[in-house]
């Protein structure tokens, strides 16, 4: 008759429940948290060169009246509410940048990494700042191709043609929102990146 080693091993037994209730690790391959902070510092770059781009673009010309008669009329960003509305609205996304950066890397130095609570947080005004930069953009350009093309309808005249500078700026200023906008569209899908491979995980 064939006889088994039926040997028991008390610390092996111990140590075994421990080993399977061990928590999964994060990869050690991932690198998903350097891509957020790096996004969100080219967030914060763009909304900030945005800024002082649109702030700086005010032009001063003198537009003839009459013959021998002109008059010096300037074209400020302060005279459109879509371009107040954006430098607002981008001053808030250059602000909750940073504050996020800042939240990014304390969580990078944590053993855990991002909690996923605070992950949906990112999630949730990622997406609320994406909404208001984007219409904020949309406006802003709405009224930045009326003053290149006019509008013959409404009888609205171009004034790029006149205030050409004025113009170069805030088209560069608005290309510069609109990598924003994608910046912080690429943030929302990382996060759900992340969230989902939080949840997948457990």
């Amino acid at each position: 008759m064939a006889s088994y080693d039926t040997t028991f091993s008390p610390a092996a037994a111990a140590d075994e429940p421990l080993k399977r209730s061990t928590p999964p690790q994060e990869y050690k391959g991932d690198c998903s948290p350097l891509v957020d902070v790096a996004l969100r510092v080219l967030l914060f770059l763009t909304a900030l060169v945005s800024i002082i781009v649109m702030v700086t673009s005010n032009q001063t010309k003198l537009i003839p009246l009459a013959p021998g008669l002109a008059i010096r009329l300037p074209a400020k960003f302060q005279h459109s509410p879509a371009f107040i509305y954006f430098v607002v609205a981008l001053s808030v996304a250059c602000l909750y940048s940073i504050i996020t950066v800042v939240l990014s890397v304390l969580s990078m130095m944590k053993p855990s990494g991002c909690s996923a609570k605070m992950q949906f947080h990112f999630v949730m005004f990622d997406a609320l700042l994406l909404g208001i930069v984007a219409a904020a953009t949309g406006a802003a350009g709405g009224v930045a191709y009326i003053g290149f093309k006019g509008n013959t309808h409404t009888g609205w005249s171009k004034i790029c043609n006149t205030y050409d500078s004025f113009c170069f700026h805030s088209a560069a200023s608005i290309l510069l929102s609109l990598i924003s906008s994608i910046t912080l569209l690429m943030l929302v899908w990382l996060s759900i990146y992340v969230l989902y491979k939080k949840t997948t995980r457990r």
